[in-house]
């Protein structure tokens, strides 16, 4: 069990910028404060090396460049706000639209394209590395200063925990999620849609062409979104229009930590399972990559990787009948977020 830390590269501001490897003897994580970002994920092979099954870049330069969110962390609200828009104790609030005539991932310059402050260390819980990143009131058009701190653990249990705290001294819309993109084959090595999945959601939230919520909360069963047994991920996926990128409705959410979605790899037989406290989770299959250049000369092309992102529900703000999304001052945003890997 052992975490390194080195500079990962500099900004043009001359702003440092480092790079945790967290090892625990059976695989190795990499977490960047740029971003506060997952930059790799290694997991065994029977080949006698290491399978990376994360997209991302090798160099800081490919993620302070315009790329998906390799990797990062999303705030201050994951997901998408109808036209940018949102009214709050009388007050109406217009951000960015950086998604057609939608807001997305909280904006211009959302949590992923600044500098957290880090540091690493070790706890019977595994090895960590704590993030915290201050977004100053009016950051990206939202309400209040937010303050932010994210966990990453390693467990020796091949546990990726990750942990959000939020407070504000403001009532603001709050989303954190992170935005990785997995392929269990490894990156760079072909597309995700023969991948296994099973999720415990028997809803799903429809969307309109823009990718807003209609507000129903649909059935899944008896359409391609029924992944309630084991499916592989490209089974259905043509009689989706444009791919898997919907929110699902986490069955028996409370709160409480519960698991709502296992993904197996049959050629390696890897697996990922991800448990959450929060209502829902974002299933997205990589539907816009278009010839990315990734890590060792690797180039994704659609489908290349799925994201499984926890959080409330997409247009929260703006849908009165979603669980609420608004911290008040007097509150913390605090939830937890696993992702647990065989292999």
């Amino acid at each position: 069990m052992n975490i390194e830390k080195k500079q990962f590269g500099m900004l043009s501001t001359g702003e440092d910028v480092d790079l945790y490897i967290l090892d625990n003897d059976s695989m190795v994580v990499g977490i960047t404060n740029y971003g506060a970002s997952i930059t790799s994920i290694l997991l065994p092979s029977d080949k006698n090396y290491y399978d990376d099954v994360v997209l991302g870049f090798s160099t800081l330069a490919g993620y302070t460049g315009k790329h998906p969110y390799f990797g990062a962390a999303i705030g201050r609200y994951g997901n998408r706000i109808a036209k940018g828009k949102f009214s709050l104790d009388g007050t109406d609030y217009q951000l960015a639209l950086n998604d057609g005539a939608n807001h997305l991932h909280g904006g211009l310059k959302g949590f992923d394209k600044v500098v957290w402050e880090a540091e690493s260390f070790v706890d019977r819980d595994g090895l960590n590395v704590e993030l915290y990143y201050s977004s100053p009131d009016g950051d990206e058009g939202y309400p209040g200063s937010l303050d932010v701190t994210i966990v990453y653990t390693l467990t020796e249990n091949n546990e990726l925990k990750i942990t959000y705290v939020a407070e504000s001294d403001a009532a603001t819309p709050v989303n954190l999620t992170n935005h990785s993109y997995f392929n269990l084959r490894g990156e760079g090595n072909g597309d995700i849609l023969g991948h296994e999945a099973v999720f415990h959601a028997d809803r799903y939230l429809p969307v309109s062409s823009s990718l807003i919520p209609t507000g129903v909360l649909a059935p899944v069963a008896g359409t391609p979104f029924d992944f309630g047994t084991r499916k592989p991920i490209g089974r259905d996926i043509a009689a989706v229009p444009g791919g898997y990128d919907h929110c699902y409705v986490a069955t028996g959410s409370t709160g409480a930590l519960i698991p709502v979605a296992e993904v197996y790899e049959p050629g390696t037989g890897r697996s990922l399972k991800m448990s959450t406290d929060l209502p829902g989770f974002q299933f997205y299959t990589g539907n816009f990559l278009d010839n990315v250049e990734g890590k060792r000369g690797s180039v994704y092309g659609k489908h290349a990787g799925f994201c499984l992102e926890t959080q409330l529900f997409p247009d929260s703000p703006n849908q009165s009948a979603f669980p609420s999304s608004i911290l008040k001052p007097e509150e913390t945003w605090e939830h937890i977020t696993v992702y647990s890997f065989g292999f």
